[in-house]
């Protein structure tokens, strides 16, 4: 079995020959094939540009792996910002040893993720770490999108406004989870490119005013950021937030928070109330989002920003921000 090995790292005929094999072999494009220090783009008007790392722990897992993991993180954080993804760049560190053949498979899935939306790998890197200095594969993405919905920020929630879920939360953070502690549950990642379920969203001439992509914290987080950059609080019917039961049952059996869990193929929507339902329809008729929802809405600030649960019972509790490292590795 072929292997990664420091030469492929070490800049002369050895990182040549894996730019070759490997990664001209599934990125190649007119901006990467000229094998230049960067990239020359042209852009025209206001773009959003985001970067991230990846390092999830199994590198495999049911729905995606960390390839396709890091071409779908990145074009999100540019979707949410109602950017349209155009570029990426990708660096890659891998632990000497590790099997040429996991390296092939894993950028192959990101070559696939990237063709669902458009996007393109224009630069990238590679380093080799000696071996027991890193645990197999990590990736670090930085990506560039157009904007073509502005105005959408963590800062821009407005009491009255309607929170809409994409579909059900939790199922990423449950899957790495199960899988790296082995319990056999029927859940699989929720792993997914955003840009062609937003994009009709972006379309229906709705009154949006934030998104974002539940990761790490889940829900929880995303609301509590919110909360705190828009100075408002959130009512969240509870019955109403989609969590599939093989992820209720996990999170109950080990005491946690579904609400806390990451997502890594699901939108959260402030919208005007009067929009909400045409966003709820543009949602419901993608794939992606089908078992979209109405969760809860923005009120006014009492005391302090909040984000309040009404149970099943008709009574508040609170909803309590992430704190401390839930699950390592999650991304």
């Amino acid at each position: 079995m072929e292997r990664v090995l420091l030469l492929h790292g070490g800049g002369g005929e050895g990182t040549w020959k894996l730019i070759r094999k490997v990664f001209l072999k599934y990125f190649d494009n007119q901006y990467l094939s000229k094998l230049e220090d960067a990239a020359i783009l042209e852009l025209n008007g206001k773009v959003a540009y985001t970067t991230d790392g990846f390092t999830v722990k199994p590198i495999f897992f049911k729905g995606g792996n960390i390839g396709k993991l890091a071409i779908a993180g990145t074009v999100n954080d540019l979707v949410v910002m109602g950017a349209k993804p155009l570029y990426l760049s990708v660096s890659f560190v891998i632990e000497e040893g590790f099997p040429l053949m996991t390296l092939e498979k894993i950028v192959q899935s990101m070559k696939e993720e990237a063709q669902k939306t458009g996007v393109v790998v224009v630069a990238g890197d590679t380093k080799v770490v000696p071996k027991g200095n890193l645990d197999g594969i990590f990736i670090s993405t930085s990506g560039i999108g157009k904007v073509i919905y502005e105005g959408l920020s963590a800062s821009n929630v407005k009491p009255g406004d309607i929170i809409i879920a994409s579909g059900s939360l939790g199922d990423h953070g449950a899957c790495i989870l199960a899988e790296r502690e082995g319990f056999d549950i029927e859940i699989e990642s929720d792993c997914a490119s955003l840009w062609d379920l937003v994009k009709n969203v972006l379309s229906v001439g709705a009154e949006i005013h934030a998104m974002r992509d539940p990761t790490r914290g889940g829900l929880s987080a995303v609301l509590h950021e919110w909360a705190s950059s828009s100075k408002v609080s959130f009512v969240i019917e509870e019955e109403n937030i989609p969590v599939k039961e093989p992820v209720r049952g996990l999170c109950e059996f080990l005491g946690l928070e579904p609400y806390h869990l990451a997502c890594e193929g699901r939108v959260i929507i402030a919208v005007k109330e009067e929009d909400a339902e045409k966003v709820l329809q543009a949602l419901k008729e993608h794939p992606l989002g089908r078992d979209s929802a109405i969760i809860g809405r923005a009120v006014p600030v009492e005391k302090r920003p909040e984000v309040l649960l009404k149970t099943a019972y008709n009574t508040l509790r609170h909803l309590e921000p992430p704190t401390g490292e839930l699950l390592p590795r999650i991304c």
